[in-house]
């Protein structure tokens, strides 16, 4: 679909006025996608900063998707391989994640993974390890309450419907030799506690995917790279990984 720019575009140099195009683009094709003119919807980066600064209101492609499709809550994944690391919070400060871990919340994105991991990937009892919040997942109450508290409460919950869970565990060994054995997903509580591992192993080579929306979304694991631009060492991998997988998912459901 062709989308004219009625604006001279200089290759790495953001610039507001962009802003109001970018986001008609995103609108527009998350509705087609809703009214099934298209399977997947694949999205590249998007800078925040820069659409701010156009004077619209934005934190990210995963609000704008979930409010134009009324979905009340989504999930973020990373998936490279056969690694798929699921967050229970995503771009908050740190500081801010403790207040965020609560019984609903957790049950909802659990539930949501486990959901999406059968719908759109095919398993039938996907098993799912919960990664604690404080280091050895609380040791015990001496670092820290919420694992006992909170977590742990919240994954008895729902092993309690059916769904196959691990955890809380302790996050520094959880991806470690036999302990990821059977494993087909990770529940992390903070952007930096899981991403780190899955984009060691795979950095250029992993996807972005919104769970819980109407439709199957993925995207790039990387940003805008303003400094790339126009060079030749673009690493074009994870958009090509981005489409695979939508394109597989889509098939396949």
């Amino acid at each position: 679909m062709p989308y004219p720019l009625d604006l001279k575009v200089e290759p790495g140099e953001p610039n507001p006025n962009y802003g109001g195009y970018l986001i008609k683009v995103l609108e527009d094709a998350t509705n087609l996608t809703l009214k099934n003119e298209f399977d997947a919807l694949v999205t590249g980066p998007l800078n925040k900063e820069l659409i701010n600064k156009a004077g619209i209101s934005f934190f990210g492609h995963t609000e704008v998707l979930a409010d134009l499709s009324n979905t009340p809550k989504v999930v973020m994944m990373l998936t490279c391989d056969n690694l798929k690391v699921a967050l229970a919070t995503t771009h908050v400060p740190l500081r801010e994640v403790p207040k965020l871990i609560t019984h609903e919340h957790l049950c909802e994105c659990l539930t949501i993974l486990n959901n999406d991991l059968k719908l759109k990937w095919g398993y039938t009892n996907p098993c799912i390890k919960v990664l604690g919040l404080n280091p050895h997942a609380g040791d015990g109450g001496y670092l820290g309450k919420e694992d006992q508290e909170i977590i742990a409460p919240a994954i008895e919950c729902l092993k309690a419907k059916g769904l196959n869970l691990i955890g809380p565990v302790s996050a520094d060994t959880a991806f470690v030799g036999k302990n990821s054995e059977h494993i087909d997903a990770y529940l992390a509580m903070y952007h930096d506690q899981g991403l780190p591992v899955l984009k060691t192993s795979g950095f250029g080579n992993s996807v972005n995917v919104t769970l819980g929306l109407p439709f199957i979304r993925t995207s790039v694991d990387h940003g805008t790279a303003y400094d790339m631009a126009g060079k030749k060492d673009v690493d074009e991998n994870s958009l090509l990984e981005a489409a695979y997988l939508a394109f597989n998912l889509a098939t396949q459901n």
